[in-house]
């Protein structure tokens, strides 16, 4: 049997759940895992299903037999091959804690990703990156050359048919044009403090003024710096007996982990984007289940 994530996002009104589940029923598919969400605020209804076709449907006949479905209740849909892996454009500065935890975690298949290349505007990562066997490309940015670095970085997005970059703690900022070309397709992680902090060293910021927080928030890249909808956050505390670089360190395992799930959410079509914000649904069972320990 196949199995497909269906994921929908259509104005709010009575029936969806009922038409969606009984042409997939009459499709042969059965539903393994199912969650919705009807938000009052915007009027929109989302769901994402995975289901199982039982009577070995193609992928292009299951979206030919449910396309009268999502015209009549004018959705905006798509059946994705829950086989087929998200092809990923890792970009990285010096800080290396994110790109080694997803490294990792595609290694053991935890994040089952295709990661089709790796690029920096710095050397440091590049034997790390041609040893796992994955293109690695230099693409040097300075004020001048901005504009035929991005160029560059399109052309290897577009050349190896990345569908996600993810910048993992990448110290460039991202053109206008190039956030609206990949809209809801750029994640980015960052720091996060109560009360917040910009500028050079936020961690020696937070530690003067005796944060007792330290967190982490992935969200996809918007015109707007670091203020695009937001995918997942985490937190950790600390105390007045830590250090600044405790906090440093601190921050970079909360780091890894909040953009490791933000990405798994993400590949697996769990992420609705609603207006300025995003409705995440739950992993389906077995989605966390990695093919080997390591």
């Amino acid at each position: 049997m196949s199995s497909h994530v269906l994921t929908v996002t259509c104005p709010s009104r009575r029936g969806i759940v009922a038409a969606i589940s009984g042409k997939l029923a009459e499709l042969g598919c059965n539903i393994t895992d199912s969650a919705q969400f009807d938000d009052p605020a915007t009027g929109m209804f989302f769901m994402r299903v995975s289901f199982a076709s039982e009577t070995g449907l193609s992928q292009a006949e299951i979206d030919t037999g449910f396309a009268p479905v999502a015209r009549a209740l004018d959705m905006v849909w798509t059946v994705h091959d829950e086989a087929r892996k998200m092809k990923v454009v890792i970009l990285v500065s010096r800080f290396g804690h994110c790109l080694n935890d997803l490294l990792y975690r595609w290694r053991i298949g935890a994040l089952p990703i295709d990661i089709v290349a790796v690029v920096s505007n710095h050397m440091d990562y590049q034997k790390l990156v041609v040893n796992h066997d994955i293109p690695f490309h230099h693409v040097r940015v300075t004020k001048e050359n901005k504009p035929a670095a991005e160029a560059r970085l399109l052309e290897i997005v577009e050349e190896s048919g990345a569908e996600l970059m993810v910048l993992a703690r990448y110290m460039q900022v991202l053109s206008d044009r190039l956030c609206q070309k990949m809209s809801g397709r750029i994640i980015n992680i960052h720091h996060s403090f109560l009360p917040s902090f910009k500028g050079a060293n936020p961690y020696r910021q937070a530690f003067e003024r005796g944060v007792k927080l330290i967190g982490a928030t992935a969200h996809y890249v918007t015109a707007d710096l670091d203020e695009g909808p937001i995918i997942e956050q985490d937190t950790i505390r600390v105390t007045h007996a830590q250090s600044a670089e405790d906090y440093v360190s601190l921050g970079r395992d909360v780091e890894a982990q909040v953009l490791s799930r933000a990405i798994h959410a993400h590949i697996h079509h769990r992420v609705f984007i609603n207006g300025n914000k995003t409705v995440v649904f739950p992993a389906s069972p077995g989605s966390y289940a990695s093919e080997r320990m390591g």
